[in-house]
């Protein structure tokens, strides 16, 4: 037999090509096994295209892709009942690197009929080298369709590969492993079941492992999102969505279409009906499965935006190559437009649910702080992220968007006001707020994670400024407070100048405010710099000489202030400073130093116990 081997070298410079497959071309050594069955697959596929025009290529009734490990030997054989390759397709498609079998075979199917032509899943030539990943050698052993000869490839990646007689009993391809020293996993049942129900869960040809002598089934082979939403009951769909994410809920909005064209893919996205338990906002990317011709690539494609990542489900395409690695689809134009049409399509979805109510509220707060972030970051998408926002106000109970408030402005009111801080139960009754309630202006109250960072991304909303009430020189003097404008106060001036002298090193300004009606002194940002919520988030980071300082603004009909603009010069930097504190504390922030603070209001609340009554 031995004078019937022949040996050849690859018809590529293999040494270089091969380490690129295994160690640059696939970022996890377990593709091999979605290579090898989607290769498998793909031969059957084709053994049925041709068994339209030839009773002889049937497939026979149990055809199958089966999977047997081999302990004892160390082997791994992937065997399929597919077209099988003759000795010159094991020379051209196996014996030349990057040579694509599947490649050709598809130039071959431009003038078929469309529902005759198969689904090809792989490129042959390429995927077939991830093996040497967890192999040191792999013998091919292939009978063709119609042929009654078997041929055996065999190789050790090392720059060349023996052909000789082989021996099958039907037509159909065994591609056996010798698996590595560090490979063992790859022996195990278990770890091959869950592999193929991660990577070829859906295809269509039924693929079996071999355990314990026994064949047993390792994938549903059904795709739901290729089937018509007619077929499809809700309960099929939820059951879907509990196996995709391992969710106990039911999803908010189920997304399913098919986009035909020049670019064709399924899509099945869901958004979850309440958020997950691991917080989303420490993951920033999407997980959005995808697939080609029904083989599972990866999570990692990003094909939804951060701020959309709370959306779960599966995209399937035939314009994607399935032999590359998550690092090279990034950079595929297909890729990108299928971005673009399914980021495109979840907003139109979101659109129309929050224009038509159904629950939109309970989407929002679930969910709500993530999408704002689609404002700072994704410049091209503001415009049809802005009209979904909704938010807390001063005004109104419950939710409301920009649009609504700019239905309730105020004739003559310019701008969108809000105001940002860390708790929303605090903003409600904010001294930053006396001045427009008083006026009967309305604000937005902001309190998610990243309110401080998106209103100045998005700018304006159908031509209204968004203007954060912390900002200083605010002008309202053209809202008349509604009980009617307040006698002016004299006989201050002298006290301010005191107070600025002697917080000049922590403030950039004071001054009186008519913004003010309960509390006695407020604090605002300057007009050009970020505003206090941003300061203070400055300031935490360590970045404090970015934060600028604030101004500190007195209301001058208040008995505080009254009281403390008669007392002795020498104690005006006392005062100075508990004010400054107070307008800190009203703020959300802690005194400038909370022991001093405290030792003071011990102090003056004790003598004021003694303070004899009248």
């Amino acid at each position: 037999m031995s004078e019937t081997i022949e040996r050849h070298e690859f018809g590529a410079e293999v040494g270089r090509l091969l380490d690129l497959v295994v160690h640059a071309l696939y970022s996890d050594r377990e593709i091999f096994l979605r290579e090898l069955v989607a290769n498998a697959a793909d031969a059957m596929d084709r053994r049925r295209f041709e068994a339209l025009t030839s009773e002889s290529s049937a497939l026979p009734p149990d055809a199958k892709v089966r999977i047997a490990p081999d302990k004892e030997a160390r082997t791994l054989t992937i065997s399929d009942a597919g077209i099988g390759m003759a000795k010159d397709d094991l020379a051209s498609s196996l014996g030349t690197i990057a040579r694509s079998g599947t490649r050709a075979f598809s130039q071959t199917l431009e003038s078929a009929k469309a529902e005759d032509r198969p689904s090809l899943i792989g490129q042959f030539g390429v995927g077939f080298y991830s093996a040497f990943m967890v192999a040191d050698r792999v013998t091919v052993t292939s009978r063709k369709v119609g042929s009654d000869e078997a041929w055996t490839w065999a190789s050790e990646g090392q720059g060349s590969y023996t052909l000789e007689p082989g021996t099958r009993a039907e037509p159909g391809t065994d591609i056996v492993l010798h698996i590595k020293e560090d490979a063992d996993e790859y022996l195990e049942p278990y770890r091959l079941d869950h592999l193929v129900r991660k990577w070829a869960d859906f295809i269509t040809v039924p693929v079996a492992i071999v355990r314990d002598g026994k064949d047993e089934a390792a994938n549903q082979g059904t795709a739901l999102w290729r089937k018509s939403k007619s077929e499809i009951t809700e309960e099929q769909y939820t059951e879907f969505y509990h196996a995709l994410g391992m969710n106990f809920d039911k999803p908010w909005a189920t997304l399913h279409w098919r986009a035909e064209g020049q670019l064709e893919f399924s899509a099945l996205l869901f958004v979850p009906g309440s958020k997950p338990f691991q917080p989303i906002e420490n993951e920033r990317q999407s997980k959005v499965r995808l697939h080609v011709r029904r083989m599972f690539i990866t999570d990692e494609a990003e094909l939804l935006p951060s701020w959309l990542r709370f959306v779960q489900g599966v995209v399937d395409t035939e314009d994607l190559p399935l032999n590359v690695s998550r690092e090279m689809l990034q950079s595929t134009p297909a890729l990108a437009r299928i971005r673009k049409a399914v980021t495109g399509r979840v907003i139109t979805e979101l659109s129309n649910r929050a224009k038509r109510g159904e629950d939109y509220e309970a989407f929002w707060e679930n969910f709500g702080p993530v999408l704002k972030e689609g404002i700072y970051e994704d410049f091209e998408r503001r415009s049809e992220i802005a009209p979904l926002l909704r938010f807390r106000s001063s005004a109104v109970e419950g939710w409301t968007s920009l649009a609504d408030y700019v239905s309730r402005m105020k004739d003559g009111q310019e701008a969108i006001y809000y105001l940002v801080a860390d708790d929303a139960e605090a903003l409600k009754s904010s001294a930053q707020l006396e001045g427009f309630r008083a006026r009967g202006l309305e604000v937005l109250l902001l309190s998610d994670h990243v309110d401080a960072f998106w209103p100045d991304q998005l700018g304006a909303f159908e031509e209204k400024k968004l203007q954060s009430v912390t900002k200083g020189g605010l002008d309202l003097s053209k809202f008349a407070p509604e009980g009617g404008e307040a006698d002016p106060v004299e006989g201050l001036d002298a006290f301010v100048a005191a107070v600025k002298t002697a917080l000049a090193d922590e403030v950039a300004d004071v001054r009186v405010t008519d913004r003010l009606v309960d509390s006695a002194v407020v604090l605002s940002a300057g007009g050009a710099g970020p505003d206090l919520q941003m300061q203070r988030l400055l300031r935490r980071a360590g970045r404090a000489g970015g934060a600028g300082k604030p101004t500190l603004e007195i209301n001058p009909r208040h008995a505080l202030i009254r009281t403390l603009s008669v007392v002795p010069e020498s104690q005006v930097p006392e005062s100075a400073g508990m004010l400054l504190d107070l307008a800190r504390i009203q703020d959300g922030d802690s005194p400038r130093d909370p022991a001093a603070f405290a030792r003071k209001v011990a102090a003056a609340l004790a003598q004021a116990s003694q303070t004899p009554k009248e």
